[in-house]
């Protein structure tokens, strides 16, 4: 068993997802008419991922948010043909979507030196444009940041997240007992004795209707997209947001909060999902929890309670279900090792299915050149992975 050591967690001041940009690529150098000169093709400007970067150090550094790519040399005598004008690089955080005013997604950077050209120079004067330069693209682009963390902390709101995360890190996160304690996202991280690392994503909690962009709405649910596993945290006394709302059960908390992630977008009910259930120090939550389990192992047994609206097309399926309490600390530890057993399961699964199709591609590669059937040793069968 691999134990934590060393936990921190930074919590990030003003935090800032989204950034709206003005980029322009240079202006081409002049022509040579008499000459037949070319003048040099101004500079692009390229939205380049940076690791340690944050869209807040990026607004702080560039207050005016206006990136112009240099001028092209013009063509002259000693040079006919003008050099480029400069490149101009705007520095942003791994994990960016790029969009234009319209909406359309130019592209994505999920790592760092990824890059993407955002506005291009324009040409150098030339005998088709009668030796005059074009000017560059001008465009506004959108930044969006997707948060990317290991694991997302998926909860409606008091449910106990911020008073976790406090427990498996040094963190000292807003904790009341008023719903909405945590209005932005916050990062912290797990360090092992082996060094391994584990981010946790703190975010807003969800209310019934997120999907439609109630609360935190599309704010929360966007971010979810980039953690690479969910772990569910739920008050095992169940949850109520306020006296005008409706009481739910921890059972009706999981279900309504699958709903939620498959309204917004279905493919989050792909990724592997852990569930803590918080608040074990409280009366009666042993003989809670074993009801609880019971729903959860025939699940459509009580699905009837349910209005048709409310109930998901699939049920999740949790790879752990660890009982815990974040005030007396009990099952924080175990919670860790299954939170570090799963994501290595999942990096393996991938491992695993990246050899497998570099194989196939092998295999089809030696059949095209060989016309052969394939020998036994090259076959490649599918292996089913659960992902829950």
């Amino acid at each position: 068993m691999v134990h934590c050591s060393c936990v921190w967690f930074r919590k990030y001041g003003n935090f800032i997802d989204n950034l709206r940009l003005f980029t322009k690529g240079g202006t081409g150098g002049m022509g040579y008419p008499r000459l037949g000169g070319e003048g040099g093709k101004g500079g692009d400007v390229w939205v380049v991922a940076q690791n340690r970067m944050t869209l807040k150090q990026l607004k702080d550094r560039y207050p005016q948010k206006r990136f112009v790519a240099g001028v092209g040399a013009n063509s002259k005598i000693s040079a006919l043909k003008g050099s480029k004008g400069k490149d101009c690089e705007v520095p942003v955080p791994v994990g960016i979507s790029i969009t234009d005013e319209n909406g359309k997604i130019i592209g994505e950077l999920n790592k760092e030196d990824d890059r993407i050209l955002v506005a291009e120079g324009g040409l150098g004067g030339k005998f088709l444009t009668n030796f005059l330069p074009l000017k560059g693209q001008k465009r506004v682009i959108h930044l969006d940041l997707k948060l990317i963390a290991d694991v997302g902390l998926v909860g409606f709101p008091n449910a106990g997240k911020s008073s976790l995360l406090s427990r498996v890190s040094h963190a000292k996160p807003a904790i009341a007992d008023y719903a909405f304690t945590t209005l932005k996202p916050e990062l912290g991280k797990i360090m092992y004795d082996d060094f391994k690392q584990i981010s946790v994503a703190d975010l807003p909690g969800l209310i019934e209707g997120a999907h439609m962009n109630k609360g935190m709405g599309h704010k929360f649910l966007k971010h979810i997209e980039r953690t690479r596993q969910l772990l569910f945290v739920v008050d095992i006394s169940g949850f109520q947001l306020s006296y005008r709302t409706q009481y739910r059960t921890a059972f009706e908390t999981i279900i309504l909060l699958t709903k939620e992630l498959e309204l917004y977008k279905e493919e989050l009910q792909t990724k592997p999902a852990l569930l803590a259930v918080n608040k074990m120090d409280l009366p009666d939550a042993q003989d809670k929890l074993h009801e609880l389990m019971n729903q959860l192992q025939n699940p459509k047994d009580f699905l009837h309670l349910f209005g048709k609206n409310m109930i998901p097309e699939r049920t999740v399926e949790f790879q752990h279900i660890i009982p815990i309490s974040a005030v007396t600390g009990e099952g924080i530890e175990e919670l860790k090792n299954c939170l570090r057993k799963s994501l290595d399961e999942q990096a393996n699964q991938e491992n695993d299915a990246h050899h497998k199709k570099q194989l196939l591609n092998l295999w089809i590669s030696d059949k095209v050149s060989s016309s052969e059937p394939p020998s036994s040793k090259h076959a490649v069968t599918s292996s089913k992975v659960n992902i829950i």
